[in-house]
């Protein structure tokens, strides 16, 4: 086993994927592709089901990222991040849910809400978004009834 050398710092940053709105997929998206929505938020899913039994992203409707939110925005981040933690994980095939913003990939602000199937301990921990892609995919119509769940759990709130 050999290690792979670590590049030479760069000396500039690469632009993200969308750093101005027109160029942003987030704030061209229509309310339609959405699972929810209000009138600063909006929570969105992949277009099918994938090795987790769920996964939520939530994002802001502006075009902001972490540091950019407002103190209202901010407030509103919590309450829906512990409400959206709560829907996920109430669902019978979760066990933990797994809460993460990565900063590198797109410059809209970006939730991920990465639900770990009960029992299935070896997913613990930071890799768990490889196992979504590796585990086969989630039966679509348990997925959708989930969907429907937590869109009702939003809506009720």
């Amino acid at each position: 086993m050999r290690l792979k050398p670590t590049a030479e710092p760069s000396e500039t940053e690469p632009p993200r994927r969308g750093e101005e709105p027109e160029d942003c997929a987030s704030c061209q998206a229509g309310d339609d592709s959405y699972l929810w929505t209000n009138e600063r938020w909006r929570v969105k899913t992949p277009p099918k089901p994938s090795g987790l039994p769920m996964v939520i992203i939530l994002e802001t409707r502006a075009h902001l990222d972490l540091g950019d939110l407002s103190t209202m925005h901010a407030a509103e981040l919590g309450v829906l991040t512990v409400r959206l933690e709560r829907a996920v994980r109430s669902l019978d095939s979760v066990a933990r849910v797994h809460v993460n913003r990565w900063g590198d990939g797109s410059a809209h602000l970006q939730l991920w809400f990465l639900a770990r199937p009960t029992g299935h301990l070896h997913l613990r921990g930071p890799f768990m978004t490889m196992w979504d892609d590796i585990l086969p995919s989630t039966d679509e119509t348990q997925w959708r009834l989930d969907l429907d769940y937590i869109r009702a759990w939003l809506d009720e709130s």
